[in-house]
């Protein structure tokens, strides 16, 4: 019967803590009744407090709350706001030091129940009041108070993803934190909440909201700016949507029908219109701490953020400040000093579009590599990259082979390049020779290398990385160094194929280089192995060898013609189709992505040769043959009239940029179009028509899959 007496009173008081928390939860979901504790009596709260194991947080916040006026005593707000912090920073300790995935209840009581009762709600309060009234003689509060306040809701996001989601969804609330950032004593904590908060944002902010936005940035030191640039790369940078399929260009194509307008992000890269830049006082005053390169560059993410630039919308005005403040020279001089001080270990590979976690070290130097890839890709600046002997000759190669000097090159403002014995581009090459095999930095080096020379092929530009070793350097890594990382040997074959396109030294080179049957045999089987990987290289060879075969009044052309391997192995047409196979199988409109779209342009540039000979017929006969003989028929030739149309639906769409196509082949766009429409020809009687090849009762298979 005693046992009875206890358990009774015990059980109701735990219903009634239970109805309680009901409640509360109750009133903030439907906007009615009781929606935050602070509501209740103290003496109830009391009561509870010791069963429920509270640790008196409710009784608190009631006490703050009514405390928490404008003409309030800050003292007391901030003794309350102390005492609660204590039980919340144990949590927060914990959680982070546990790896704790999923924050409940069970496992941040205290932080669960402050929320519950409302503190979270009524820190944001305290914090905005003061933004929220007219009212000017009220008391201001102290930049310590204002810290703790910060400090209790980032260590609620510790705890509880609900809390960063709910502040999240405030767009006053992170406006509102962006103010407080020009305050130097409240900077790290509002940068560390603000960067918590926006990482779980459903929509990206509008940086052009933000209040007094240039001028904020312009009063950063170092410091802050890098943190800064942390919170900025989420603004800037499209969202991961973590689908393989979502990264198909079919997919790319039908959101870009459905989302008419720029992204968020694009419009958060825009910088002001050029006739504002031209008066504007920041136009030549650059924040400070961004002047002082040495002390900031070694900043990871000012790296990435000015990477995202020089690839956005507004890149040619990224390009024009940047050069204007001579950040290539900056680099160059530090180069040695700190980029690449030392050597470092063998780590494991990054992709380019990979998350880093390395060392800051190796990741510095990935995203330093990576600034220059973004700064010459296709941009007259790259000349930059070199000093006033290097542009010389450059000049110099130019005058010898009495051809004209690059128009980038000749209007390349000396004032702005590199000083020193060496450029910035001959330091890289420097160091890319000595890095170990298994190195990703060769991945990023490479790629940094071939950006300087993507565009218009310049035969300047390549004699002078080929004086300086690189095409005997780039075939050591590709036949001898026993790499097997893909993402590596791909960086080599694309950067091979910039260096030997049109240039008739380059193929010497390569021939007396690669000058037994093994070496040739071991370079064919890396290029074989992986068509998606090398068929830029094959591109360029087919493309070269087209060119060299007009040039055959050229004594050192036919020269070339009748001893270089590669070349008498390219010109036979049965080598050629099987590389024409092989590309055409290897992919299929849903699998089409930015990566491997390379391969349908290159059996594209193998049938634009083949109808300016007149032997496109000859081309389409032998893969309709192919088909049979490997018992598909009409699959690989319905996969390929997929393909071209889905290429008239990428190309010809009026906002694709075309002249990347045009200047990596040479051949008029216009030649491009007319070769796909000739292709895609519905008269059967057409001999250069896929369709006279495909038997009617395998027409339009797979057709459907078009549609999407």
């Amino acid at each position: 019967m005693a046992t009875t007496e206890r358990l009774g009173p015990s059980r109701t008081r735990r219903n009634s803590n239970k109805n309680i928390l009901t409640r509360i939860r109750h009133g903030q979901i439907s906007g009615g009744g009781l929606s935050r504790g602070t509501e209740m009596s103290e003496a109830l709260l009391q009561e509870r407090d010791h069963q429920a194991k509270w640790h008196g947080i409710p009784v608190m916040l009631q006490r703050l709350y009514d405390s928490s006026h404008l003409n309030s005593d800050l003292s007391q707000i901030h003794s309350i706001i102390k005492e609660v912090a204590s039980f919340l920073s144990m949590e927060a300790m914990s959680f982070v030091t546990e790896e704790r995935r999923t924050a409940q209840e069970s496992t941040s009581p205290n932080t669960y129940t402050f929320d519950l009762f409302g503190g979270v709600d009524l820190l944001v309060e305290i914090l905005m009041r003061p933004t929220l009234t007219t009212q000017t003689n009220f008391p201001k509060m102290s930049d310590d108070l204002v810290k703790d306040c910060l400090s209790v809701l980032y260590n609620c996001c510790i705890c509880m993803e609900g809390v960063t989601k709910s502040l999240a969804s405030r767009d006053d609330f992170v406006m509102f934190l962006f103010t407080l950032m020009s305050n130097k004593k409240t900077f790290l904590q509002t940068a560390t909440l603000i960067e918590d908060i926006l990482g779980v944002r459903k929509e990206m902010i509008q940086l052009e909201g933000i209040p007094n936005l240039p001028s904020l940035v312009q009063s950063f030191n170092q410091q802050q700016l890098a943190n800064f640039c942390r919170i900025l790369s989420v603004t800037i940078t499209e969202p991961d949507l973590g689908n393989d399929d979502k990264h198909t260009l079919l997919a790319k194509n039908a959101q870009q029908k459905t989302n008419l307008c720029p992204s968020h992000s694009e419009v958060n890269q825009e910088s002001p219109d050029e006739s504002s830049l031209v008066t504007s006082p920041l136009r030549h005053s650059l924040p400070q701490s961004m002047k002082i390169v040495h002390e900031i560059m070694y900043k990871v993410e000012v790296l990435y953020v000015l990477c995202v630039l020089l690839i956005g919308r507004q890149r040619n005005q990224v390009h024009r400040m940047l050069a204007e403040f001579k950040l290539i020279p900056g680099l160059n001089n530090l180069f040695d000093k700190l980029i690449w001080r030392k050597q470092t270990s063998t780590h494991v590979l990054h992709g380019q579009n990979q998350n880093c976690d390395c060392s800051p070290e190796i990741s510095f130097k990935i995203h330093f590599l990576r600034l220059l890839q973004s700064f010459s890709d296709h941009h007259e600046n790259k000349y930059l990259l070199l000093n006033a002997q290097e542009l010389n000759e450059l000049s110099a190669i130019s005058l010898k082979a009495n051809i004209p000097e690059v128009e980038a090159l000749v209007n390349t403002d000396r004032n702005l390049i590199c000083d020193g014995k060496k450029g910035l581009l001959t330091r890289l090459l420097s160091v890319m020779k000595k890095e170990p095999a298994e190195s990703s930095f060769r991945f990023w080096q490479a790629r940094a290398v071939e950006s300087f020379l993507r565009g218009s092929t310049s035969y300047a530009d390549q004699v002078f990385l080929l004086k300086r070793g690189l095409l005997e350097h780039i075939l050591f890594c590709i036949i001898d160094s026993g790499c097997k990382s893909r993402d590596v040997l791909q960086s080599y074959f694309d950067l091979l194929g910039e260096l030997m396109k049109f240039n008739i030294d380059s193929f010497k080179r390569f021939n007396k280089y690669v000058n037994t049957e093994e070496k040739f045999q071991t370079f064919m089987t890396q290029i074989n192995s992986s068509l998606v990987d090398s068929n830029m290289l094959v591109r360029c060879i087919i493309l070269s060898l087209d060119r060299f075969e007009s040039q055959t009044d050229d004594v050192r052309v036919v020269e070339v013609l009748s001893e270089c391997s590669l070349l008498s192995y390219m010109v036979r047409v049965e080598n050629r189709l099987t590389i024409l196979f092989r590309l055409v199988n290897i992919i299929n409109v849903q699998t089409l992505t930015q990566e491997n779209v390379s391969c349908l342009n290159t059996s594209l540039v193998v049938l634009m040769l083949a109808r300016r000979q007149s032997k496109l017929s000859l081309y389409l006969n032998a893969l309709r043959e192919k088909e049979y003989t490997e018992k598909y028929p009409g699959c690989l030739l319905n996969n390929f009239h997929n393909l071209l149309c889905f290429w008239q639906r990428h190309y010809l769409n009026k906002d694709k940029d075309s002249t990347c196509l045009e200047n990596s082949s040479c051949i008029l766009f216009t030649y491009w179009k007319e070769t796909v429409s000739v292709l895609l020809d519905s008269d059967r009687t057409s001999l250069c028509a896929i369709a006279s090849y495909i038997d009617e009762a395998y027409m339009d298979l797979g057709r459907d899959f078009l549609e999407v």
